[in-house]
Parts: C-alpha cells; structure tokens; sequence
C-alpha cells in the first residue's frame, strides 16, 4: 500500500513541535517582561495633576518635612494627602495671584477637594501599612526615592509582590535609625562616615525608639548625651562601618518579624 506522507513529514513535524514549543516559550518571557514594564507598573511616569506640584521645591528648596502634609503617615496605613487647607496655610499670604495656584484657590473657595491623582496605587486586595514600616526604621527613600529631587512626583519603584519580598527576605539592607526615617540625605554606614547604635535600656516605647544611634563617636566626644536617653548608665555603643551589619542589629532590636514568622497570606492580603 503507497505511503499517504512523504518521508519529510516526519521532519516537518518535528520542526513543528519545536517551532510550537519556542513560540510557546518566546510568548511567556515576553508576557513576563510586560507585566514588569512600566507600562503594565506605571514606574517612572508622572501622571497628570491638577497642580504641578514640586516635591523638590516645598521639600529641598523650603524644607518641609514629609510629616507637615503627609500628616498620618505615623499612625495610619495611609500617609494621607493634604487637604486644601494644608496649601493655604501658605498660599494665602504668597504666591496669592499665581495662574499656577487658581486651582488650590478654586479648591478653597468652593469647599471642594482637589482630586489628586494617585502615584503609589496599590491594588486593592493588598494591605499596606504606613504606620509598621516607618515604626521599624524603613525610610521614605526606600520606597519612594529620592523624593526631594523631584520636581513631578513618580513611583521609583515597581511597588510589585516581588519587590515587596525582596525586602522582606533580608530587611537589614533598608533599616535605619528611627531618627533619620524621614532624612533624605542619609547615608549608609561605611569605613569611613561610621555609625555608632547601642540599646538606651528604655521601655513602653515604640521598639524603633528604644535604640540610639549617632554618626559622632561617644567615646571621643565628650558630653555626648543621645536625645533619647535618660538613664544614668551610659549605654554600650556598637560601631558599624557596613549597612549590613548595623541592619542586622536593627533588626534583632527592632523586633522585626522574619520571612518565617510571616506565616499567613493575611498579613499584606486583605
């Protein structure tokens, strides 16, 4: 009996298969790198306000500390966006004819908000909580960046899930002292700008609070006295010349939970 197929179809079906099989494969890696791109994360773009505000300006230029608009940001999930009277606690004794400001001033006359386009949009079955990671020593920077060097806010950061654990499977690399959360400007220990950390003996304080750190060496500097200390016996200060060795030491005193301790999905899902 004549064969129905020519002896190439055996070929042409094997280059079938793997013609099928990359194209399968090609596909997933360039679904992959589309749900991480900014198009799909929004990482990088500055979105459309009805005020082009200037983190840099208020920020680097005025010196306004994140707390004076973000006023929840120590207490709540959310740092909060300002309300039109937060503006006008300024804006109405200068800048009071600025075309740039008719909508702040629009805004206060009718008594209605500004609707602000949110930058760090979360989904909504993800909880976040503000008020845990500024309590543990997560600076601003950390997440947001280098926000007093933005004239137009955007997101630094992809804000993913795997962003997310990156930090949760070794946190010591952003912990700092809880005084310097908000510092844009600080910088991590190294051999040669030390940081000095010791625990002030203190209780029925936030645990972020109850470690002392200063870039000044106490052994050297006579009279140095931690703002947060008011024991009489000096505390036994630990110098750290590397981020990681002094995040490690936030991070046993800070009583910050390990990977393993985060055992249920309810902890960021909601």
């Amino acid at each position: 009996m004549a064969q129905l197929f020519d002896r190439s179809s055996n070929a042409l079906a094997r280059m079938g298969l793997v013609l099928t099989g990359l194209t399968v494969i090609a596909l997933g890696v360039a679904l992959d790198q589309l749900q991480r791109s900014p198009w799909v994360t929004r990482q990088g773009q500055r979105p459309d306000q009805p005020v082009a505000f200037s983190h840099k300006h208020h920020v680097e230029g005025l010196g306004l500390q994140c707390q004076y608009c973000h006023t929840s940001v120590e207490r709540s999930s959310y740092a909060g966006i300002p309300p039109t009277k937060t503006c006008m606690n300024c804006h109405a004794q200068i800048w009071t004819n600025a075309q740039l400001l008719e909508p702040v001033r629009e805004s206060w006359a009718k008594g209605e908000s500004l609707q602000w386009t949110k930058v760090h949009d979360l989904p909504d079955y993800v909880y976040f909580s503000h008020e845990i990671h500024v309590a543990k020593g997560v600076g601003c920077v950390s997440c947001h960046g280098q926000v007093n060097q933005m004239p137009l806010m955007y997101m630094q950061n992809s804000l993913q899930m795997e962003w997310c654990l990156d930090c949760h499977r070794n946190p010591a690399k952003n912990l700092r002292p809880a005084q310097q959360v908000y510092n844009m400007a600080w910088r991590e220990p190294a051999a040669d700008h030390p940081v000095w950390c010791a625990a002030n003996g203190k209780t029925g304080l936030p645990t972020a609070q109850m470690v002392d750190c200063t870039a000044k060496d106490p052994g050297v500097h006579a009279g140095f006295e931690p703002v947060a200390l008011s024991l009489a016996a000096t505390p036994e200060y630990k110098k750290f010349t590397s981020q990681e060795e002094m995040g490690h030491f936030l991070v046993d005193h800070y009583k910050v939970r390990t990977p393993k301790d985060l055992t249920s999905c309810e902890v960021c899902h909601r």
